[in-house]
């Protein structure tokens, strides 16, 4: 057992979790999770179903005397954000996560740690284990792919699930009930690469932004986050008057994640890098005051290299970098029914520079239909005055609230038992798969909720783990108290 994880409590769930944390499992890539969903489904002698995509459900019998209960399914899913620091050593097709406790939070050890969804995976391996707890008919649904675009809840089988309430475990603030989310889509905008010799006399140099803390391209796209992206863009043009030429820039790895770093091979012409350092030193004044305490760690530097190469041809430059700079970035526009919420948001989430073209990944999301539509055409419709070539994705649905909710109305009165208070009952900007389970299943009952977690999708992720065993305690006491 990890050293991390001793003395934690509820310890059937920490044993789960350290041992979840040495499976490979990056999205899309899960086959070792659901072997061992299903090899610890026969250990426990229940019986369990996989369809085709890798999605896994687990049936546990009820206890003695809530046979007649309402069956529910508890669901989360097995893939994680594999994201680590640029200076840290770690394959993770083969590296476990190595887990490190600071007090009152457990994090990774330069890399994500797969808390996201890892702690409600751990939760459903925990309950089916653990022979002791009151419940009625139980369904353990684990789905795969969900961090890049949901596509295991989406290609979920329809016979797989038989109950008709699901409590989602994918949810990061301990107290807090939620009953609907965004819809979200990709637009994606890319440029055929047309590259010719550096000029003469010019030098070498690489541009990087460092040290931002990125995140949850829902979670904290309010929170006011620097994007890497668009802070090296925005050197590169202030670069472009000394006559800087563009070789690459690379910045970003996931479409649902807010850009932590980025990188740019420019070419300078010699003469004038004295003045391109003061450029940037500049920068690094401007935009870390404009940041303030938000980003404290933000570094943008440039040294020369000794990389030879070609650079972009100088009107490909220009778009690329004009298009970068209009693209929006951020909250649109807040809830005007749920205070607090943000409604639509957009995220210039990944730059790549490849042999054959440049790349640009950005990200939408809304709880209104009409407002997603109108997003992704002002996203498109910048790519195209940039001249990209436009793509869009199908996206996936948003849940919408329904307050009147059984499961809702005992979960609040469970809450209120245990813990003396009320929940806070809300709606979050990120994609959930109870948008998609739910239009799978008409009449599906839901709601979402978990411990409380920070910086997601990054490898500053923490779980606090004092909020783990109230919500283990809150969990077990809906089942209890479901009829």
């Amino acid at each position: 057992m990890s050293q991390a994880i001793e003395g934690l409590q509820p310890v059937i769930v920490w044993k789960y979790f350290a041992d979840i944390a040495r499976i490979p499992r990056c999205s899309k890539h899960e086959e070792a999770m659901t072997k061992y969903v299903l090899e610890t489904a026969q250990r426990l002698g229940l019986k369990a179903n996989t369809d085709k995509f890798g999605n896994v459900v687990v049936r546990k019998p009820a206890s003695a005397g809530k046979e007649r209960v309402r069956s529910i399914a508890l669901q989360g899913h097995l893939d994680m954000v594999c994201e680590k620091n640029k200076d840290k050593a770690h394959n993770f097709a083969r590296d476990p996560i190595e887990l490190v406790r600071k007090g009152n939070v457990l994090m990774a050890n330069g890399t994500t740690l797969g808390a996201d969804n890892g702690i409600g995976v751990a939760t459903n391996l925990a309950i089916m284990e653990d022979r002791s707890l009151v419940h009625g008919p139980l369904e353990f649904l684990f789905t795969v792919d969900e961090e890049t675009g949901l596509t295991g809840a989406s290609n979920l089988a329809p016979g797989m699930l038989e109950s008709r309430t699901l409590m989602n475990l994918d949810s990061e603030e301990e107290g807090h009930i939620y009953v609907g989310c965004s819809g979200g889509r990709d637009t994606i905008g890319t440029w055929k690469a047309s590259f010719e010799s550096a000029p003469a006399r010019t030098t070498g140099a690489v541009l990087k932004v460092t040290g931002l803390k990125g995140g949850h391209s829902g979670l904290e796209i309010d929170k006011g986050r620097g994007n890497a992206v668009k802070i090296i863009n925005r050197v590169i043009l202030q670069l472009a008057p000394l006559g800087a030429r563009l070789a690459s820039v690379d910045g970003g790895n996931k479409h649902n994640a807010i850009p932590r770093e980025a990188e740019a091979l420019l070419f300078l012409p010699g003469k004038r890098w004295e003045e391109a350092v003061a450029v940037v030193a500049q920068c690094n004044l401007v935009i870390s005051a404009e940041l303030g305490s938000v980003e404290p760690d933000l570094t943008i530097t440039l040294g020369p290299t000794k990389k030879k190469g070609k650079v972009l041809a100088k009107p490909l430059q220009k778009r690329l970098c004009s298009t970068l700079a209009a693209l929006p970035h951020g909250v649109t526009k807040m809830s005007a029914d749920i205070p607090g919420l943000v409604e639509t948001s957009t995220n210039v989430a990944v730059v790549r520079t490849e042999k054959k073209s440049v790349v640009v990944a950005t990200s939408q999301r809304s709880s209104v239909a009409s407002e997603i539509d109108e997003i992704c055409q002002s996203v498109a419709s910048v790519f195209d005055l940039g001249g990209a070539a436009v793509k869009g994705t199908d996206g996936y649905p948003g849940w919408k609230p329904n307050m009147n909710s059984e499961v809702l109305k005992l979960a609040r009165s469970t809450y209120r038992q245990l813990f003396g208070k009320d929940p806070e009952v809300k709606a979050i900007h990120a994609g959930l798969e109870c948008g998609i389970i739910g239009e799978k299943f008409p009449g599906m009952d839901m709601v979402s909720f978990g411990p409380t977690l920070d910086a997601v999708h990054s490898p500053d992720e923490k779980i606090y783990v004092d909020t783990v065993d109230r919500y283990w305690k809150f969990l077990l006491e809906i089942l209890k108290n479901a009829q």
